[in-house]
């Protein structure tokens, strides 16, 4: 049987670079899964990889259909931005074990959909000051910044993964971000042993 491991953490905790490292290591045999989004691509983003970009149209054919598991939507400065998981992914979990990264309120729908005993929680956490200037590069690298929501953003993850959250949640274990290739490596090895590789 496979699982599906469910990567979190607030914003700027290196959670998409993880992502795509623990995927490319062949060896664990993860297949993604990519959530949906309506915000605009960032630059270096392409499409079906970190996200399936749609618009509101394609959000409401897939809601007709009844294929969305999850739907988030936040209030940005740039208007309403919306995150959702669907099942059209060609998801088997009695033959492939799956990556996705989310929030938690994606991760307790998704696990909510698939069972507890498939969704496994990857949390990652990175010291605020860090976070926060990791933050600040990455706005800064971007065509157009958006600072406003970048720091909107940084200011709510801290509601949203409140350590109360966390508990209800069901999140035991925690990856500390310090120094991404031992946080990979460290994820890593956990991954094998649920998996029993």
């Amino acid at each position: 049987m496979g699982k599906l491991f469910y990567i979190i953490g607030k914003s700027s905790t290196g959670k998409d670079t993880i992502f795509q490292s623990l995927l490319e290591k062949k060896d664990l045999g993860l297949r993604p899964l990519v959530l949906y989004t309506t915000r605009p691509m960032r630059a270096g983003e392409t499409p079906g990889l970190q996200y399936h970009f749609t618009d509101e149209n394609g959000l409401a054919k897939l809601e007709a259909q009844g294929r969305v598991i999850e739907l988030r939507a936040y209030h940005t400065v740039h208007g309403i931005w919306k995150y959702f998981t669907a099942d059209t992914e060609a998801t088997d979990l009695e033959r492939s074990s799956y990556l996705a990264v989310g929030v938690l309120e994606s991760f307790r729908s998704v696990r909510d959909y698939y069972g507890k005993d498939r969704v496994v929680p990857i949390y990652i956490e990175v010291e605020d000051g860090e976070r926060l200037q990791r933050a600040l590069d990455r706005e800064r690298a971007q065509e157009e910044p958006r600072y406003a929501e970048m720091c909107r953003r940084f200011l709510a993850d801290s509601e949203d993964f409140s350590e109360e959250k966390i508990q209800e949640a069901g999140i035991e274990k925690r990856f500390y971000n310090r120094e991404l290739t031992e946080c990979i490596e460290e994820i890593s090895s956990w991954i094998r042993d649920s998996l029993k590789l």
